[in-house]
């Protein structure tokens, strides 16, 4: 294989691979976001106390987190399958990656809102703030930096997952890793593909910081 093929496999392979981190970010924030502001609501010191309903989402997001990724991208190719049409390849993966991304954003969410001044939320009730309304304009707005902060985390985190999946045909630069390095012994395209998703591990966490505190100043 040529250095221009093996260029061009690392730029395709390098899109899939954002393409899979953003998009299961953006499902992930979707269902991890409301998941993670209930369990702050909902605890016993929350907004809202609801012992039982918080146990059972307690229960079912630390089993999901127990699971390891591979695991978890094994048991539900049935439901991927289903949903995309197949188990294999860039689209498909997004459906593991986002499965396990909402428990982990999920818990993010939790401890940044429970971070939050009590005394904050205590004035905006006393003033006749709705619950909603204290949610959207006081919970969230103050926990902003943190959650801001837990967008790159997350982002790093599913980028090491995304490599992962490389092992069940995933694609992106895991799946050439594992075809190349480990299954044909190219011990020189390993190296590279390493390098690449180190370099791109970095910018994202770069771009994401950088991201965040302009935002964060920007509303502050």
């Amino acid at each position: 294989m040529g250095l221009t093929d093996i260029a061009k496999m690392l730029a395709d392979g390098t899109k899939d691979t954002l393409i899979m981190v953003l998009l299961s970010t953006l499902f992930g924030y979707i269902g991890g976001l409301p998941l993670g502001v209930l369990l702050s609501v909902t605890d016993e010191n929350g907004l809202k106390p609801m012992p039982a309903l918080y146990m059972v989402l307690d229960i079912i997001i630390n089993i999901t987190r127990s699971i390891p990724f591979l695991i978890l991208l094994i048991l539900i190719q049935p439901f991927t399958k289903a949903i995309v049409g197949k188990s294999y390849g860039t689209v498909a993966t997004v459906v593991p990656l986002t499965v396990a991304a909402i428990p982990f954003i999920a818990r993010m969410v939790e401890s940044s809102v429970k971070e939050v001044d009590k005394g904050v939320v205590e004035a905006a009730l006393s003033l006749g703030a709705k619950k909603f309304t204290v949610i959207t304009k006081v919970l969230l707005a103050e926990a902003r930096t943190s959650l801001l902060v837990g967008v790159t985390i997350a982002v790093g985190t599913i980028l090491g997952y995304s490599a992962m999946a490389g092992i069940v045909g995933g694609g992106g630069l895991g799946d050439i890793a594992i075809r190349y390095g480990y299954y044909r012994y190219e011990t020189e395209i390993m190296i590279v593909t390493v390098v690449v998703l180190v370099l791109l591990m970095q910018l994202l966490q770069w771009v994401g910081t950088l991201i965040s505190k302009k935002l964060d100043r920007r509303r502050g």
